[in-house]
């Protein structure tokens, strides 16, 4: 049965007014900063130990949202050959080189985004995590001399059954072998009870981000994966600080009014998908529109979920860190993820699961090893795949992605009987 294209309402999330503001002011703040050199600045992987830099009172900055940015503002594509001019492969990170494009061009959102501010912030340090993917590394030394700044970080083990306590010894040991480097960066010693506080915060952060995100469990979800991908910035840049925690209480409250009222993010939902893998940042408007004519809602994703850290502790904050950093599913095995996405297909009943398959981010790719056929078969639930990229859209072909679309949700339509 061919499903009809139907005119959606899109509706506005009224907290992204305070998302906004928050965000210009932190951006602001770095800034100034770095004019006045008033603080010193650590540029921080995006699941790195900011809750320690924050604590030593540093001033955080995350590349990978610079990236997401270039990619969003669709300025990334034409970054990207920079950076392979002077011997960056097309086929690595494409926030990576579109990041570096950007510095080499002296081009930046964040100067079109907030009027006064030309680009990142001059670092005093460079902080990275391999959880992620072995980029960052080779990302940020990159900046480590072009800046003449220190580059220190964490090696993560990789393809994680079981965390085992030899695994968390390991992560901690190396977060507390930052710190002497970073005492005598910052010129503080590090503030065992301020470093509480903050981890205490990150956790609350991240405990308000994970009930934001499995409220789309209700039917009709109030929320899309497209909102999500707006409304978690705070829960990257801001995990930590106090107004993080206050902008996800008002979120939330805004939320649950929406399931109270049966108020729809897709009006007259019809199916519920699931996306894995990056966003398509320059097409992720497009993207949305389709879906919601289709009559469904993408509601979940592994993407936006990357930023609970249930496992933190303020009360063993080293260790805690540690564990939280080990458990995000990128560093994990096959076996593990398959459980995974076994559970978010039951808690968000979900009817068929997207793929994005990003061409300069196999680390975030999880259909390359049967993943999406093994699921399908068990659950008896159509998988598609998209490929694609986050940042590069010369790897994405918007009719073929279209097409695929629409075929796949009349698929959905007559396994439904609709």
């Amino acid at each position: 049965m061919k499903t009809e294209p139907t005119k959606q309402t899109f509706k506005k999330i009224n907290a992204t007014n305070q998302m906004k503001e928050i965000m210009e002011r932190h951006f602001r703040e770095l800034d100034e900063a770095a004019k006045t050199k008033s603080r010193k600045i650590a540029w921080c992987t995006s699941v790195g130990p900011a809750e320690l830099l924050r604590a030593m009172g540093f001033l955080v900055f995350f590349p990978e949202n610079h990236g997401a940015m270039l990619g969003s503002t669709r300025m990334a594509t034409d970054l990207i050959p920079l950076a392979n001019a002077i011997g960056y492969s097309p086929d690595i990170c494409s926030y990576l080189t579109s990041d570096i494009g950007s510095y080499l061009k002296g081009a930046s959102p964040i100067s079109k985004a907030y009027p006064g501010i030309s680009g990142p912030p001059r670092p005093d340090v460079m902080v990275f995590n391999t959880n992620q993917c072995r980029d960052v590394q080779d990302w940020f030394n990159f900046y480590g001399r072009e800046f003449n700044v220190p580059v220190i970080g964490l090696q993560t083990h990789r393809g994680v059954g079981e965390i085992t306590k030899a695994h968390v010894d390991s992560i901690s040991a190396q977060i507390q072998a930052l710190v002497p480097k970073l005492e005598e960066i910052s010129g503080k010693k590090l503030d065992y009870d301020e470093f509480k506080r903050v981890v205490s915060l990150s956790r609350q952060c991240t405990d308000l981000w994970k009930e934001v995100l499995q409220i789309a469990a209700h039917t009709p979800s109030p929320l899309t994966f497209f909102d999500g991908t707006i409304q978690m910035g705070p829960a990257v840049v801001l995990r930590g600080e106090q107004r993080a925690v206050d902008f996800y209480k008002v979120l939330l409250a805004e939320l649950k009014k929406r399931v109270e009222d049966g108020v729809a993010a897709v009006d007259g939902e019809q199916f519920r998908l699931y996306w894995e893998g990056m966003p398509i940042w320059g097409k992720l408007r497009e993207l949305s529109t389709q879906f919601a004519e289709l009559s469904t809602c993408v509601l979940a994703s592994t993407y936006c979920s990357s930023w609970v850290f249930p496992a933190l502790d303020p009360e063993d904050p080293f260790d805690s860190m540690a564990r939280a950093y080990i458990e995000l599913l990128i560093v994990r095995d096959e076996d593990y993820k398959e459980r995974y996405f076994e559970d978010q297909i039951h808690r968000y009943k979900i009817d068929g699961v997207i793929f994005h398959d990003a061409k300069t981010c196999p680390n975030n790719s999880n259909n390359r090893y049967g993943m999406p056929e093994r699921l399908s078969k068990k659950y008896n639930i159509p998988m598609l795949v998209i490929h694609g990229d986050l940042n590069d859209l010369r790897c994405y072909s918007e009719e073929q992605a279209r097409t695929n679309i629409e075929a796949y949700i009349e698929q959905l339509a007559e396994k439904k009987g609709r």
